[in-house]
């Protein structure tokens, strides 16, 4: 390759707002990578809890269902059985505060708002891959044209508008629309893989969250409409 051309000597040539588009597409790049290496992991650790949701449902009580799903904070599954108990412990000692509204109903809204809230997390940072793949060609396309604008001067000046004397700083100015492109691509993979990956654990948190309103309000798990097996453990802690 010549030395006088590529991406050293767009750099080094480039005034400050080539230099500021090259900038600016390296930060995309490494913060949408940066997303989507985090979501990637959280997926991993949400798909092994979820694993774990049989064995909360064969423990002793509900202390030892806790303990199966782990002691990790941010799991969902394990917040949303927290705040189901949370919410019949607490309709059923003061009944008085929820005279509109039966146990069920009060079950239902407090597993909602948990799901939502996990829901809300899940899609933390999307926000970031969509913008990203929807801005960086086009900011890769300002600095193609801002470029071969700065190129067409330049042959101008030097009255010299040969193909050999054109074609380095055109082509050279198109590799900012590439270097978009390159930014664009795997922020919209990765977002549209993301979003798949966080609908399983939607479904898995709302089928999860199906069985412990059934527990709660009924003392038995339900699965695909039809009542089983009463659920072998103590709603008490």
């Amino acid at each position: 390759m010549n030395p006088d051309f590529g991406l050293l000597h767009l750099w080094t040539q480039g005034d400050l707002i080539t230099k500021g588009v090259a900038v600016l597409l390296l930060g995309m790049s490494l913060a949408s990578w940066m997303v989507i290496f985090i979501k990637a992991i959280d997926l991993r650790r949400h798909a092994r809890q979820s694993r774990q949701i049989e064995s909360f449902w064969h423990a002793a009580d509900f202390a030892d269902g806790l303990n199966k799903l782990g002691t990790d904070p941010s799991n969902p599954f394990r917040a949303l059985a927290l705040e189901g108990r949370e919410a019949a412990a607490h309709h059923n000692a003061q009944p008085q505060l929820h005279d509109s509204l039966d146990a069920s109903e009060w079950v239902t809204r407090a597993l909602r708002n948990s799901i939502d809230e996990a829901t809300a997390r899940l899609q933390s940072g999307l926000a970031v891959l969509a913008s990203v793949g929807s801005t960086a060609p086009f900011v890769g396309l300002f600095g193609t044209v801002w470029g071969i604008y700065h190129a067409l001067l330049s042959i101008s000046s030097a009255g010299q508008a040969t193909i050999d004397k054109v074609a380095g700083p055109i082509g050279e100015a198109l590799i900012m629309t590439a270097l978009g492109l390159a930014v664009a691509i795997p922020a919209v993979l990765g977002y549209n893989a993301l979003v798949r990956g966080n609908k399983g654990v939607q479904v898995k948190l709302n089928r999860f969250a199906h069985d412990l309103h059934a527990f709660f309000v009924t003392g038995a798990r339900v699965k695909g409409g039809n009542p089983s097996r009463v659920v072998p453990m103590k709603k008490g802690s």
